[in-house]
């Protein structure tokens, strides 16, 4: 029987084709390999079969009650899941001296001393910060007959009680919301505890038996190693560029800008570099989201030569946009943009904070395992 014919019946009776260059003996016993086991499992007992099928609705039920308790904190799971990516490397370093229990302990720790509590201080004062820039706005800090004098003096003329009129419902909306954000977060403290608390022992677990847990999911995910392979290493370049790349070029560009209205005196610098860092995270707003208003500031109130230079140099540091990406995210700068934008605004909606980095992975993967599912399925065809 020729080759052609062999792969027509092992189609016809739901076999994997046999490929061109298992000709002869060692062709003929793969085929008789093949039949046997389809025979075997044509033969099966029905009792056999009832077990495959009740472990089968087993696994299924278990896995969706899983699931379900996951995404009961699912947000808290994820931030471990990234932190737990960051902090791999200190934990493998560790591990050379250390066990992996007392390593990982000693991992949290360090990043707990020489990380979160920095971050937390700089939110702190930055919160001062902005609860002051909202009291001198309530005090008539920024009264607009002022502001409408500076605006003369440039040769504009803005009625800005008419503008206020004009969109005073959207204001007070956006007003009413931050409000309501804002106290919901603070009677929500204990459940952040609690969520906090969650994403201490994911992380924990993660870094002392991250290895254990990808092994197993290998063995368990009913796809090739080869494929598995190429997926983990895609899905290392997404993680690369959507957390550690995006963070780092925020926080050079935000310490930069900082830098900048810390030299020309301007108040307010902590809580200005921590909204530029937030604004450079999502995608189509970036650094002038700060240094604009900045700039109109300061030429408002009646210092053009700092205002200039802000926005000189604020226009220099959004252009080194254009740089700094392609160095920090070099190994995975094939990420699309609509990727990014899509990703990070779902992400926001889905995941929450979270999704700022989880979403464009989530998308992307998305994106990759469906080129390998294609690729995978053409490849018999091809054959």
């Amino acid at each position: 029987m020729s080759i052609r014919k062999s792969q027509t019946r092992h189609r016809e009776i739901g076999l994997p084709p046999l490929r061109e260059e298992s000709r002869g003996h060692g062709h003929r016993n793969h085929k008789a390999f093949r039949l046997k086991e389809y025979m075997a499992k044509k033969s099966e007992p029905p009792q056999q079969s009832s077990h495959r099928n009740a472990l089968t609705i087993f696994a299924v039920v278990s896995t969706a009650l899983a699931v379900l308790l996951v995404f009961t904190y699912l947000q808290y799971v994820l931030l471990a899941i990234v932190l737990a990516y960051v902090l791999t490397p200190v934990q493998r370093r560790l591990e050379q001296w250390l066990s992996s229990a007392t390593a990982a302990v000693a991992t949290i720790a360090m990043s707990i001393v020489v990380f979160f509590i920095p971050v937390v201080y700089v939110l702190a004062i930055a919160f001062q910060q902005g609860l002051a820039l909202l009291t001198a706005i309530q005090e008539g800090a920024f009264r607009p007959g002022r502001i409408e004098d500076r605006f003369e003096t440039i040769g504009f003329v803005v009625d800005l009680d008419l503008l206020y009129a004009t969109y005073q419902d959207p204001i007070t909306q956006t007003a009413q919301r931050l409000a309501t954000g804002t106290l919901s977060v603070i009677g929500g403290l204990p459940g952040v505890l609690i969520g906090l608390t969650v994403t201490g022992f994911v992380l924990f677990a993660l870094l002392r038996d991250g290895d254990r847990f990808v092994a197993w999911l290998e063995s368990v995910v009913p796809v090739d190693d080869r494929v598995q392979r190429e997926l983990f290493v895609e899905l290392d370049h997404l993680m690369w560029a959507s957390v550690v790349g995006n963070v780092a070029v925020a926080g050079i560009q935000a310490v930069l800008l900082g830098i900048g209205l810390a030299l020309v005196g301007m108040s307010g610098v902590v809580f200005l570099t921590v909204a530029t860092f937030i604004l450079t995270l999502l995608p189509l707003i970036g650094t002038f989201g700060v240094w604009v208003p900045v700039s109109i500031y300061l030429l408002l109130v009646g210092r053009p030569v700092a205002a200039s230079a802000i926005l000189v140099y604020g226009s220099i540091i959004s252009v080194s946009d254009i740089y700094l990406r392609p160095v920090i995210i070099g190994r995975s700068g094939a990420i699309n943009a609509a990727t990014i934008v899509v990703g990070i605004f779902g992400g926001l909606v889905v995941f929450g904070a979270i999704g700022l980095f989880i979403g464009p992975v989530v998308l992307g993967g998305a994106k990759i395992i469906l080129d390998l599912f294609a690729r995978e399925n053409a490849q018999p065809i091809a054959d």
